[in-house]
């Protein structure tokens, strides 16, 4: 498989969107009774084509998905989106969770389950058939539909690799 092309982006002064994807309640028992915890998968995006995810850990909900959003402002990409959709499908894996995401015409819509909706519509993609394989596990399918968006490549950029015109991609 090829390496991911991770086209990373700073936060500085994007108009960033949240979205919770899950969280997890974590009990730890302890001689003096349980201790209770929460961690929060959250992913950001501007809706045009930036998006990254973020893990918090904390005592309380709200102080998890804080901490979770500015993990997600560190770990920010490029995708490309072009008409709302993307260029071309990809197949990609984390742990036991695969994914695959296929370009769509317009009017399609954003066909996908809850973790891989999330950030395939905070990215800006607007019409997509994507199918999660494997593993449903929130945090392995959000890292493997990540790893599919970085491994995306600009036409542009494989007829210039490919040494052919654009124009000869677009027309035949």
């Amino acid at each position: 498989m090829a390496k991911a092309n991770l086209n990373r982006v700073k936060a500085g002064d994007l108009e960033l969107k949240e979205k919770v994807v899950a969280i997890n309640r974590v009990v730890k028992t302890t001689k003096g009774g349980r201790a209770f915890s929460f961690s929060a998968l959250v992913v950001v995006g501007n809706e045009q084509g930036v998006v990254g995810h973020g893990l918090g850990k904390a005592k309380e909900v709200q102080e998890a998905i804080t901490k979770g959003i500015e993990d997600a402002k560190k770990n920010l990409i490029k995708v490309p989106v072009m008409h709302g959709t993307i260029p071309h499908d990809q197949l990609a894996k984390e742990g036991a969770a695969k994914v695959l995401i296929k370009p769509a015409a317009h009017g399609t819509g954003v066909i996908a389950g809850g973790s891989m909706r999330a950030v395939l519509e905070s990215a800006g993609v607007t019409d997509v058939l994507a199918k999660s394989l494997g593993s449903a596990n929130p945090h392995n399918v959000v890292k493997a539909t990540f790893k599919a968006l970085a491994l995306l490549r600009e036409p542009i950029d494989v007829a210039k690799t490919r040494r052919i015109g654009l124009k000869k991609v677009f027309n035949g």
